[in-house]
């Protein structure tokens, strides 16, 4: 099980210790970097920032959401930053719900997520592969364009620039056992939420697993001598994610929790949170939930969870991990 180190997006601005957060992981033998963006920073820029002062650690989005860019766009910032770093790309894509897309996007969400996901994918495979000019018969995403207000000129093209991999690796966020399903067919990897190695049942079947294929959960790792202390940033984020990343009649990251054995909690955190009630929604985050899907405690505890982890289909571990003295921990018990 490589290891990779999750930075998220930003908050109010640009951490300072990303940087040499990635440099140290760089150092320690960490796989990969991540970033990731919600309605605030992108994904791409710091990536080229840490790709400038790092030499080998890969660099993915975890995840770039698709209605921030149209599948051409995407592509090319892709295969841009991959020639500028010399092929260290993970291209991790994903749908968002229909709050962010509609509300900060200002784009319908697709009424059909599976098959607007797939053309996207199609169309990027295709400007990477660069085989021949862009053609899709789509509903979402058509190339040519061919809606009733195309004027009629539009041509199919090839990119300019030759990709540096043709096979730069495609990833994809998904949570309902469909969308799971369909990433397991028509990409290089996944990227799951709030994996429990204990309930990998909550996705769907997985058996359709081939070999080469990335399953690259992400998870807060903390070194700390107070467990309950240490699980209070996760609660934070489940807090905000169960209770604000949707709308109360349709959010993807609580009808997961809830396919994790925890309906009525993940409903309670929901009402609290959309109440204005936010501290109390975090407090109402379980303990055994926030656990379950990180690495939080002692040395020795972390070590002993491990193994559940490495029992399972994970091929990487993307910490969040605030510090680097926790970074240096999970690399000397991975080793």
């Amino acid at each position: 099980m490589r290891l990779g180190l999750a930075l998220g997006y930003w908050g109010r601005g640009p951490s300072s210790d990303h940087v040499p957060l990635a440099q140290e992981a760089e150092r320690l033998g960490y796989d990969s970097v991540w970033t990731a963006e919600s309605w605030g920073s992108d994904a791409f820029t710091p990536l080229t920032w840490i790709a400038a002062r790092t030499s080998r650690i890969k660099l993915g989005t975890a995840v770039a959401q698709m209605a921030a860019r149209s599948p051409v766009t995407t592509a090319m910032h892709a295969l841009t930053l991959d020639h500028l770093s010399g092929g260290r790309v993970l291209l991790g894509l994903g749908l968002s719900g229909p709050q962010v897309v509609e509300g900060w996007y200002g784009r319908p969400f697709p009424k059909s997520p599976l098959t607007a996901t797939r053309e996207y994918v199609d169309v990027v495979r295709q400007v990477l592969r660069r085989e021949a000019p862009v053609t899709v018969d789509g509903r979402f995403h058509p190339h040519p364009y061919r809606g009733p207000d195309a004027t009629g000129l539009g041509k199919a093209l090839k990119s300019i620039t030759h990709p540096l991999r043709p096979d730069l690796p495609v990833l994809l966020g998904a949570e309902g056992p469909k969308n799971v399903a369909q990433t397991l067919r028509i990409a290089d990897g996944w990227l799951p939420l709030y994996w429990s190695p204990s309930r990998p049942e909550a996705y769907g079947t997985l058996e359709d697993l081939r070999e080469g294929f990335l399953v690259a959960p992400m998870a807060q790792v903390r070194v700390c001598d107070d467990v309950a202390e240490g699980l209070l940033p996760v609660k934070a984020m489940l807090g905000f994610y169960i209770g604000g990343m949707g709308h109360a009649a349709r959010n993807f990251h609580a009808d997961l929790m809830g396919r994790m054995g925890y309906e009525e909690e993940a409903r309670r955190i929901q009402d609290l949170f959309l109440s204005g009630r936010r501290e109390e929604a975090v407090l109402a985050v379980p303990d055994s939930f926030a656990d379950e899907i990180s690495l939080v405690g002692p040395r020795e505890r972390i070590a002993e969870k491990l193994e559940s982890w490495r029992k399972g289909p994970v091929t990487d571990l993307l910490a969040l991990a605030p510090d680097a003295r926790t970074l240096r921990v999970l690399a000397e018990l991975s080793s």
